[in-house]
């Protein structure tokens, strides 16, 4: 057995494996020390077990998870190896990243010397790439012009609406040009481990941070593929809410349309051929070196739409597990080319219609797949446009067994026999499982930055993430939990302000306020009360796995390991009543003054707008006296901003807010917020996910009490309006929120 040639590189160990004539020596690459990553456990949590990757034989073909070769380490003729994510030599970890097939988009590089290319498409993965600045300030910054459309060499730093103000962000957000500030989120994961609940929920606080953010989910479109449709329709994914409006703001949600996949050999050619004005490989010779995945003469591109023939196996593609088998060709193209289609539409949502954040969300469980994604993302947007992982692992078993459920009343199980649905959806997790790779040592020593969430949060790992917008993301990761609990908003007791017309001002409560700050205590003492009993009834009634005809997902917290308290079922949850700092939400909030039963909290935070030197005047004053800012107001609530000192506007209002959100997120116990107006629409258009032009016009009247129960699925919004009659709370079954008619 003969050694590649060349010495070990960055102290790694090339050991051989299974010579045989004719084929290039496979080898094991050791890797020494790793580069080190963050790692957030609990106390009860064990390391994971050391990966490494191993070499195997030929060229990957891009099909099902069952084919796809579960390492791309080869080596040249030379003994040299390529970095496919990092433009630096590594220095630190003493690793050697493995040498890329013979499908990778550059060759393997002649020498051992030079282990990176400044110019590699899949380089600087991080939020904040390389400067190209140079360092005397006698040189001028090489960057193309400053126009709109054309794409920045230097990335900005944070960009914050509202808050943060450039040349080439003057209202504060990711400028289109601005590749380098902007985002790729790519899942990874088994089916039923989470990932669209994460990315849903990714979605909506990106989105409530202002940050243009969509889902682009592979999982539709394979559906539409799957049954025969050659058309690409547009998307259904919801990435906001829009409201019932009457008026013409309230238009919906437009969805961008799903253009022909550009050929991958051409695509490659025509943009790596420019790229930092190094030369690159011919289009001849990438044409032998990409995967192809164009479909054939008989593909769903190509062929007209047709009635699926029951009986014909080769017209009907179920979305069975068959259907995720590795032997079925046909279906193995289809999901390829939909997961390459819905990249496109992601990326041209990136690239071209002002999008900040784009979320892949797919399987991508393969070496081969994450490597083909991050290729056809390089190909398209360079170097600058930054990529993070995301993978969504469960351990608990209760914890699968309810996303397992969740699956049942999907799209592909949908009207189908509980029991037999749950059977083959498990034998596609099989599938899968057979082949899947998690994020750990390539990643590593491709200087990959991830995440990698154990158990929606129980435990956290994390690698190289360096940048704003993903930093942001980590963080509200961090805070993740499913425990069953209630969110209650409110607004104040009616003021004296309120009564003389008056906004902003500290002003205590009217009589009536007053009124209601006591029937506002009685109702939530019952509904707490109700609340606990209903609990205990779910708890006491759930069963894994699950029974013909049942429909509810079950929340995995009643798992019964899990179970606390008297009968086995969870002990009560604490409560907690937070107010603002001014006098009418503190003297609502007074008549909670049982500390056994109540934890009560002052929050500046959840202060109402400051309106500047406009404070204490009526609408109509600020009409009269203030024209001009009247009008500038109304034309665009969200974005204006109050005069005078102290001033805010919705945006600030929302920044302010983030602690509160994520604390909301982190904590198991139940909370009602009694705030303002601004804060109350601000809120609530967080967790119901609506659009940013709806924000600063919700309807948000006095006397309403809102309740959001979180969910494994999303969030239960239930409404309740304030009758003075009798001092109680009616239910109002078929609530939904609009837009105000008023000028508030």
């Amino acid at each position: 057995m003969s050694r590649i040639p060349g010495p070990p590189i960055n102290g790694a160990n090339l050991q051989p494996q299974n010579e045989s004539p004719g084929d290039s020596t496979a080898v094991t690459a050791v890797a020494g020390p790793s580069t080190p990553a963050l790692t957030v456990r609990k106390p009860s949590d064990t390391p994971d077990d050391p990966e490494r990757i191993q070499s195997t034989s030929p060229i990957p073909t891009i099909s099902s998870p069952g084919e796809e070769s579960q390492s791309l380490a080869t080596r040249d003729g030379q003994g040299s190896t390529s970095n496919l994510n990092h433009p630096n030599h590594h220095q630190d970890g003493g690793l050697n990243a493995p040498s890329l097939v013979q499908g990778d988009l550059r060759p393997t590089p002649a020498s051992t010397t030079r282990l990176h290319s400044l110019d590699h498409p899949g380089a600087a993965l991080t939020d904040t790439p390389l400067p190209s600045a140079p360092g005397s300030p006698r040189i001028p910054v090489i960057r193309q012009n400053s126009g709109s459309s054309t794409p920045r060499v230097r990335p900005t730093t944070l960009d914050i609406p509202g808050l943060t103000k450039s040349k080439v962000s003057p209202d504060g957000r990711i400028a289109q040009r601005d590749v380098g500030s902007k985002l790729v989120i790519v899942m990874v994961g088994l089916p039923a481990r989470g990932k669209s609940y994460i990315t849903k929920k990714l979605a909506r606080y990106l989105n409530w941070l202002q940050h243009d953010t969509r889902i682009f989910n592979v999982g539709e479109r394979r559906r539409l593929a799957a049954h025969g449709s050659h058309s690409r329709k547009q998307s259904t994914i919801d990435h906001g809410t829009p409201l019932n409006l009457d008026t013409a703001n309230g238009s919906s949600i437009v969805k961008p349309e799903l253009s022909p996949s550009e050929d991958v050999v051409k695509s490659a050619a025509e943009q790596l051929s420019n790229m930092n004005g190094v030369k690159q490989a011919s289009p001849l010779a990438l044409q032998s070196m990409i995967p192809r995945l164009s479909l054939p003469s008989s593909s769903i591109d190509e062929q007209p739409d047709k009635e699926t023939n029951a009986e014909d196996p080769e017209a009907l593609v179920s979305q069975s597990a068959g259907f995720f088998d590795p032997r079925n060709k046909k279906a193995s193209q289809i999901r390829e080319q939909a997961a390459m289609d819905t990249l496109d539409e992601l990326l041209e949502y990136i690239l071209n219609q002002g999008g900040s954040v784009g979320i892949f969300d797919a399987t991508n469980s393969t070496l081969v797949r994450r490597k083909l994604v991050m290729e056809k993302i390089r190909e398209r947007a360079g170097l600058q446009l930054n990529v993070l992982y995301v993978e969504s692992i469960c351990e608990d078993q209760a914890l699968l067994e309810s996303n397992m459920r969740l699956k049942l009343s999907g799209p592909d199980y949908r009207d189908k026999d509980p029991m037999t649905a749950l059977e083959d959806f498990r034998q596609r997790v099989a599938i899968y499982e057979r082949n899947y790779v998690p994020l750990g040592h390539y990643e590593e020593v491709n200087n990959m930055p991830y995440v990698k969430m154990v158990d929606v949060g129980r435990k956290v790992i994390t690698h190289q993430v360096n940048g704003f917008l993903s930093t942001q993301a980590v963080y509200y990761l961090l805070n993740f939990n499913l425990s069953p609990r209630c969110i209650w908003i409110t607004r104040h007791g009616e003021s004296q302000d309120n009564v003389a017309g008056k906004i902003g001002g500290n002003s205590s409560l009217s009589p009536k306020g007053a009124k209601y700050a006591r029937a506002l205590a009685h109702f939530i003492e019952k509904e707490r009360s109700l609340w606990e009993v209903k609990q205990r009834d779910k708890a006491l009634n759930t069963h894994f796995p699950p029974h013909p005809g049942d429909h509810t997902p079950p929340n995995p917290y009643y798992a019964p390991d899990d179970m606390a308290g008297a009968n086995g079922v969870p002990a009560e949850n604490n409560f907690c009543v937070w107010t603002s700092m001014l006098k009418r939400s503190i003297e609502t909030g007074v008549v909670f003054d049982d500390d056994e039963k109540w934890d009560v909290k002052q929050f500046r935070m959840l202060d109402e707008l400051n309106a500047g030197i406009m404070e204490g005047m009526t609408y109509e004053e600020i009409r009269r006296l203030y024209p001009e800012e009247y009008d500038v107001r109304q034309a665009d609530k969200l974005a204006y901003r109050y005069p005078g000192p102290g001033g805010e506007g919705y945006l600030d209002v929302i920044n302010r807010l983030r602690p509160v959100i994520v604390e909301l997120e982190r904590m198991e116990d139940h909370c009602l917020l009694i705030t303002h107006r601004s804060v109350a629409r601000v809120l609530l258009a967080y967790f119901l996910g609506l659009r940013r032009d709806s924000v600063a016009d919700l309807e948000c009247p006095l006397g309403m009490v809102y309740c959001l129960e979180p969910k494994p699925y999303g969030v239960e919004f239930h409404a309740y309006r304030y009758k003075e009659s009798d001092e109680s709370f009616e239910f109002l079954p078929d609530y939904e929120m609009k837009k105000s008619g008023a000028i508030h």
